[in-house]
C-alpha cells in the first residue's frame, strides 16, 4: 500500500511570539535544525519506501514562501492546495481525501507540518502498522505515552487492546485539554495517551465516515474542489463555497463519533513545541541547563532559553526563564507561564498594533524588504530580490520614490521606458507614475528605497499587473 503524505500548513503559532507571526508562522521556522518545521517534515519520509509525492494544505499567505522552501529540498508536491480561510482540520483533510479518493491502494498520512519527531526509526515502524489497520479500513490515530501531566494537550483514554497488532487500542474516549489536577490523574493511571494530531488512513475510508456525520461539510468541499482553479502551481479551493464550509476538526467531526477508529501508542521523541516551554524543554542545552541562541552574555544563569534575534542581549542572575527578542518585540516570561503568550496577541489586536501579524522583515514572491527608518513623510527600506524576481507593475498616488542599487542588476519600467541601473546607480520614481522593479541579473539584487510622500501605507499601491497573481 502506497503511502501519501498530507501535510496540514495552516495555523499562526501564535503561542511562539514574538518569533512565530501570522504571516510567518511556527512551521515555516527553523526552530531545532537548520531546516525549517515544515522541511523537517518532508524530509523525515524521504528515506521511507513507498512514499508518494505529498499533497500540501497550506493559506493564501503563505503560498509562495511554502513553494519555496519545498524547492530548497527538493520536494515536487501533488499538489499544494490553498484554503481561502482555515476552516480547521476536519475541512483540510476533507479536501485531501476527495482529492486523492481515486487511488484506492493508498493511505493517507495526515501530518501538521510544526511537530517534532526524534526517532524517526520507530516512527516508520508504527506507520506500518497503521497501515495494517488501514487495509481494514479503519481510522488510526498516533497516541503519544505522557511524560507530564501537561494540561495543553488533548488525551484519549485506552480502549481494549487489540490482538495481533503491537501497540495497538480501541479508543474509548477523546478528553479536551484537563485541568493539571485531571491531568495528573491521567497520567498516573498509564490509560491515557496524549492525542497527536495525526492520522492515517485510506481516503475512501474518511470520505465514508465524513458522510455519515458531516454530509454537508463533504458536499461543500467537493464543491470548493469543482470550482477550484489552477494558479502557477497551486490549487485554489473555490473561495465562496468553502468559506461555507461549516469549521470543524477532525477529532470532533469524525474521531469522537466513528467505530473504525484505532489508536497506535507511539513513542517517538515527539513534541508539537506548542509553547516556548516546549522549545526549551527539547532544545540543546550547556552544563548550567541553558539554551543560547544569537549574539546572548550569559552570567549566573540557569535553566533559561534565551534567542537573541538581532543585537547583543545580557542575562545576568536569573533562572527559569523564557527570553525571545526579535527587532520589533521582547518576550520574557517564566517558563511555567508561557501558554499566556496568547494574552499578550490579544491585548495587540486590541490595541490595533501589527506586531502579532507581520515581522520588520516582510516576505514576499520576489523576494524580501525590511523596514530601516520610518517616519512621519518618510520611510527607509531594504529591499532584496531574487535572480528573475520583478515587482509588480504599480503606481502610488500619495509618495515618490528614490532607488538606489547596493549590488547587483535592475531593470526599472518607468512609464513606458526602461533603465538597467548597476552597483551605486540610482533613479527617481514621481508620483502617480507606473513603475516596475525586476532583478536583471543572476545574483541577488539590494535596493534602498527612499519614500517621500503624505502617506506611506503599503495600501497606497494600484497594481495594474503582477506575475504572481496577486489582486
Amino acid at each position: 500500500m502506497k503511502i501519501i503524505p498530507v501535510i496540514l500548513s495552516g495555523g499562526s503559532g501564535s503561542r511562539l511570539w514574538p518569533l512565530s507571526r501570522s504571516t510567518y508562522p511556527k512551521q515555516l521556522l527553523s526552530l531545532v535544525s537548520e531546516q525549517t518545521m515544515l522541511q523537517e517534515t518532508l524530509s523525515r519520509l524521504a528515506k521511507w519506501e513507498n512514499v508518494e509525492r505529498p499533497i500540501i494544505v497550506c493559506g493564501n499567505d503563505h503560498r509562495f514562501i511554502v513553494a519555496e522552501q519545498l524547492r530548497a529540498i527538493d520536494v515536487d508536491p501533488k499538489v499544494i492546495v490553498l484554503e481561502p480561510e482555515g476552516r480547521n482540520t476536519a475541512p483540510a483533510i476533507a479536501a485531501a481525501s476527495i482529492l486523492l479518493n481515486s487511488e484506492p491502494d493508498s493511505a493517507m498520512l495526515i501530518l501538521p507540518a510544526d511537530h517534532v519527531i526524534r526517532d524517526v526509526e520507530t516512527f516508520e515502524k508504527i506507520v506500518l502498522t497503521a497501515i495494517n489497520h488501514a487495509k481494514n479500513n479503519k481510522l488510526v490515530t498516533f497516541g503519544i505515552t505522557p511524560s507530564s501531566a501537561d494540561t495543553g494537550y488533548g488525551y484519549i483514554q485506552l480502549g481494549n487492546e487489540i490482538s495481533g497488532f503491537n501497540n495497538s487500542y480501541e479508543i474509548k474516549h477523546f478528553i479536551e485539554k484537563p485541568d493539571l489536577k485531571t491531568a495528573k490523574k491521567y497520567l498516573q493511571s498509564g490509560k491515557y495517551l496524549w492525542n497527536s494530531g495525526m492520522f492515517l488512513f485510506k481516503p475512501s475510508a474518511f470520505i465514508g465516515e465524513l458522510l455519515k456525520y458531516e454530509p454537508k461539510m463533504v458536499s461543500q468541499v467537493q464543491l470548493a474542489i469543482d470550482n477550484s482553479y489552477k494558479d502557477l502551481d497551486f490549487l485554489r479551493l473555490s473561495e465562496k463555497d468553502f468559506k461555507e464550509c461549516s469549521s470543524n476538526s477532525i477529532d470532533y467531526a469524525v474521531m469522537e463519533k466513528t467505530e473504525l477508529g484505532v489508536i497506535v501508542r507511539s513513542e517517538i521523541g515527539w513534541s508539537d513545541i506548542g509553547s516556548w516551554e516546549a522549545l526549551s524543554s527539547i532544545s540543546t542545552k550547556d552544563k548550567n541547563g541553558n539554551t543560547l541562541q544569537g549574539d546572548i552574555f550569559a552570567l549566573d544563569t540557569k535553566n533559561t532559553y534565551i534567542r537573541a534575534e538581532s543585537r547583543l542581549v545580557a542575562a545576568i542572575g536569573i533562572e527559569d526563564l523564557i527570553i525571545v527578542d526579535t527587532q520589533d518585540a521582547l518576550l520574557i516570561s517564566d517558563k511555567k507561564n508561557t501558554q499566556d503568550v496568547k494574552k499578550i496577541i490579544s491585548y495587540i489586536k486590541s490595541k490595533k498594533r501589527t506586531e502579532h501579524d507581520e515581522h520588520k522583515k516582510i516576505f514576499r514572491p520576489w523576494g524580501h524588504y525590511e523596514s530601516l527608518i520610518l517616519s512621519d513623510n518618510f520611510q527607509v527600506k531594504s529591499i532584496i530580490i531574487k535572480p528573475g524576481g520583478k515587482l509588480s507593475l504599480q503606481m502610488h498616488n500619495k509618495r515618490t520614490e528614490h532607488w538606489v542599487v547596493v549590488s547587483g542588476e535592475a531593470s526599472v519600467t518607468i512609464d513606458d521606458k526602461e533603465t538597467m541601473l548597476y552597483e551605486n546607480q540610482s533613479i527617481y520614481i514621481p508620483i502617480a507614475c507606473k513603475h516596475r522593479l525586476s532583478n536583471a541579473g543572476k545574483k541577488l539584487l539590494h535596493i534602498i528605497e527612499i519614500q517621500s510622500g503624505t502617506y506611506l501605507g503599503e495600501d497606497d499601491i494600484v497594481r495594474f499587473d503582477d506575475a504572481y497573481g496577486r489582486k
